[in-house]
């Protein structure tokens, strides 16, 4: 028994071995698994890091050119979120602005805006934004949304309830006043809650052309088979384990470089404590190295993994529930985004740099962590043995 465990114990470490030469003798599994891990989350995290976007040039077309009107444009200029660098004619001349990008919004205002409100009618105001980012579309309809109820409550006030006093009149125009503090996220920036999860995609999606790729070179060296014909590759659990240890191993250091360098040099948020972050990365990577191995079972080519694995990250991104409400995703699309370790893995990471939650606060995230590691990896030791069948058969 004990020759037997140290026999297994030098197969795994020498496929451990083999595994990282594979890797560190290949430039293109060397940048998925190793440059790509450490440069994006720095190229994500500088692009959004401006949390908020400021003075979004804006045009206005004022049809109504009224007092009341020019007071609206005046009110959302002074807003911090747009810039008013504008006032065209037409909409034609707003959209040629809009095309050249020499604006990201049009607010347009009716010319019937002040008259209307003469004959007690309810009015509107145009906005049309340029939805190639969703930023200048926020700060353009927030700030038009915040004038708007500003002058709402105003206008309600002086023309409708005859205040006595002025105190009285600040009553009936807020009557309830609120405090809106956005939790986790004071900034109410993109960067806060977009790059904590995208660090753990690029994690999954690296790990997967990382192995699709070492299991296309072997099977392009050792002439169609995925496993060399030696003594060391015998056991698929041993060749599993030893491939699992490798990129465990390297992803636990760029866990650690996610964790601690990315976050405190961009401000990122980081609550969760480390041993919670170690306990949670070992799981999940190991979900995905063996989640990986299954889906390469696929791979015959270096190249085919481009196709297989790189469409994948969008639609996974969305279908984990944070960029898109998990309550609007259908049954069975988010059923079967339970089929991949980023669904729990994305939440579960958010939760715990994020909102400062334990390792108990996402016991739900971790069963089905738990769950998918243990499949996988019995999926994947079936996979190799029916390789080594095989290779056995071929050498007989």
């Amino acid at each position: 028994m004990h020759c037997f465990n140290q026999r297994t114990k030098m197969n795994i470490i020498k496929i451990w071995y083999d595994e990282l030469q594979t890797v560190f003798h290949d430039v293109g599994i060397i940048l998925f698994v190793v440059i790509l891990p450490l440069a994006y989350p720095i190229i994500y995290a500088y692009v959004y890091t401006p949390e908020v976007q400021r003075d979004v040039p804006v045009v206005a077309v004022d049809d109504s050119k009224s007092s009341l009107s020019r007071d609206f444009l005046r009110k959302v200029d002074a807003t911090p979120d747009v810039k008013v660098v504008q006032c065209c004619t037409n909409m034609t001349e707003a959209y040629s602005l809009l095309e050249r990008q020499d604006a990201y919004a049009i607010i347009h205002i009716d010319k019937d805006f002040a008259k209307a409100f003469t004959q007690g009618k309810q009015t509107t105001v145009g906005l049309y934004c340029n939805m190639m980012s969703m930023v200048y579309y926020k700060c353009a309809a927030s700030a038009c949304s915040n004038v708007s109820i500003d002058m709402n409550r105003k206008i309600k006030v002086e023309n409708y309830l005859r205040p006595t006093t002025e105190r009285e009149a600040e009553i009936m125009a807020a009557p309830i006043d609120y405090v809106h503090t956005s939790l986790y996220n004071p900034q109410g920036g993109y960067a806060a809650f977009m790059i904590p999860p995208i660090l753990m995609m690029i994690f999954q999606q690296s790990l997967f052309l990382g192995i699709g790729m070492s299991m296309g070179r072997s099977r392009e060296r050792n002439g169609g088979f995925v496993i060399p014909m030696n003594h060391f590759y015998k056991n698929s659990i041993e060749i599993v384990l030893g491939k699992m240890l490798f990129y465990l191993m390297l992803y636990i250091v760029h866990g650690l470089y996610a964790f601690i360098v990315i976050t405190k040099l961009f401000g990122l948020p980081q609550l969760g404590h480390y041993w919670d972050f170690i306990l949670f990365l070992i799981p999940y990577v190991s979900a995905c190295c063996f989640l990986g191995m299954v889906l390469s079972y696929l791979i015959f080519r270096r190249e085919d993994c481009m196709l297989v694995f790189v469409f994948m990250s969008l639609p996974l991104y969305f279908m984990c529930g944070l960029s898109w409400p998990g309550s609007a995703i259908p049954d069975g699309i988010r059923y079967f985004s339970y089929l991949f370790p980023s669904t729990f893995g994305l939440n579960a990471y958010m939760r715990i740099t994020g909102m400062g939650a334990s390792i108990s606060d996402v016991s739900f995230e971790m069963k089905g962590i738990a769950i998918q590691t243990v499949v996988y990896f019995a999926l994947a030791c079936l996979i190799y043995m029916k390789k080594i069948r095989q290779v056995l058969k071929r050498e007989a």
